[in-house]
């Protein structure tokens, strides 16, 4: 645990999953389901954490790309890892539709048009999670 970073201090967003490993939260960027997968451990790269961790935390990734695009059926899907702003293990999982403000270009690029974010419903979490833990063959946590 490192006390100056954000990810070892708070959750990052509204928590959707947690477990020994990482954790998934919807963060509060304004794209609509726009959801990070934080890695447990404070480390800066992949390659630091254990294989089964790492192995781990690659699976509950693309489980939540699979919900992800199975409720908000977007045009792309973008997952990345950089962490040069926040260097601690964490993957970026961002729903991309054609009509978002930086579509098609990165979510980082400056914005081509106004924002038209979708509103998810009350229980966008709590379905996220249901629909996750579903693909990772786990009961809901």
């Amino acid at each position: 645990m490192d006390e100056r970073c954000v990810f070892c201090t708070t959750d990052g967003g509204e928590r959707v999953y947690a477990d020994p490993y990482c954790r998934v939260v919807l963060t509060s960027e304004p794209f609509t389901g726009f959801c990070r997968v934080v890695a447990a451990r404070h480390v800066r790269e992949m390659t630091d954490l254990p294989a089964p961790e790492r192995e781990h935390v690659l699976r509950v990734v693309f489980a939540l790309e699979t919900a992800l695009r199975e409720m908000l059926h977007p045009d792309k899907m973008n997952v990345a890892s950089l962490g040069n702003m926040v260097p601690h293990v964490h993957w970026h999982v961002i729903p991309r539709f054609v009509d978002d403000s930086h579509f098609p270009k990165p979510v980082w690029a400056d914005a081509m048009r106004a924002a038209v974010q979708q509103t998810l419903p009350a229980d966008f979490v709590p379905r996220l999670a249901a629909r996750l833990a579903k693909h990772l063959g786990t009961g809901h946590k």
